[in-house]
């Protein structure tokens, strides 16, 4: 589990490639603080495992499905990642619960300088969108956000001077491809309203159900 704080923006050294997988070496320096093998660390809002590290870097695999459903497939090396190490008992929750499981991917459509902060317009999928609501949170690459504006084809958020020094997100491109992960409380509600509406309705035991049964 991770806050969406992100702690250190590492680089990829080094990508081999499977058929559909892929390993990747990121050098980075703060996160190896008390790594261990096994280790969780959000890599652009992905969660991870390590697999190697030393000093200077760590390694990851990243299967298959996780390719196809995150923009860890369009990395190149000498590209810059957003990294997190998981949750500690006792830590503080900054920003808010997010899983490392990525809902999918939106684009980038547009930014917009005011004042101090910056405004980035992100398109996305109606699957998506359904679970985004004004002033809830949104992961953006790892990155906890809180949604200023949505609609049926975009949302917005809005990037204090800080998240802008400390994140990859306004280094990226206008149609440049970000990995989304939603509120989760969203998607357990969801799940348990339909679950509720699915459930097949408990007959009684009245004088039709004896009946039937052979009991009258």
């Amino acid at each position: 589990m991770f806050t969406g704080l992100v702690e250190e923006i590492g680089r990829v050294q080094s990508i081999v490639k499977g058929t559909k997988s892929a390993k990747l070496l990121i050098n980075v320096g703060k996160v190896l603080e008390e790594v261990r093998l096994g280790d969780s660390i959000s890599t652009n809002g992905v969660c991870l495992t390590v697999t190697e590290f030393n000093s200077k870097s760590f390694a990851v695999d990243v299967m298959a499905e996780t390719m196809r459903r995150s923009n860890l497939h369009l990395l190149s090396p000498g590209d810059e990642v957003n990294l997190e190490r998981a949750l500690k008992v006792g830590d503080r929750l900054g920003g808010h619960m997010v899983s490392g499981h990525i809902d999918g991917m939106g684009t980038i459509a547009n930014y917009e300088k005011e004042d101090n902060a910056i405004w980035v317009t992100i398109a996305a999928d109606a699957e998506i969108l359904r679970y985004i609501v004004q002033k809830g949170s949104i992961a953006i690459d790892g990155i906890s956000l809180t949604v200023a504006y949505v609609d049926e084809s975009v949302f917005k958020v809005s990037i204090i001077p800080h998240t802008k020094d400390v994140t990859t997100l306004i280094r990226k491109k206008v149609g440049d491809v970000v990995n989304l992960e939603c509120d989760m409380v969203g998607k357990y509600i969801e799940k348990l309203l339909l679950s509720k509406e699915q459930a097949p309705v408990k007959q009684g035991i009245d004088m039709n159900f004896l009946s039937k049964h052979g009991f009258a």
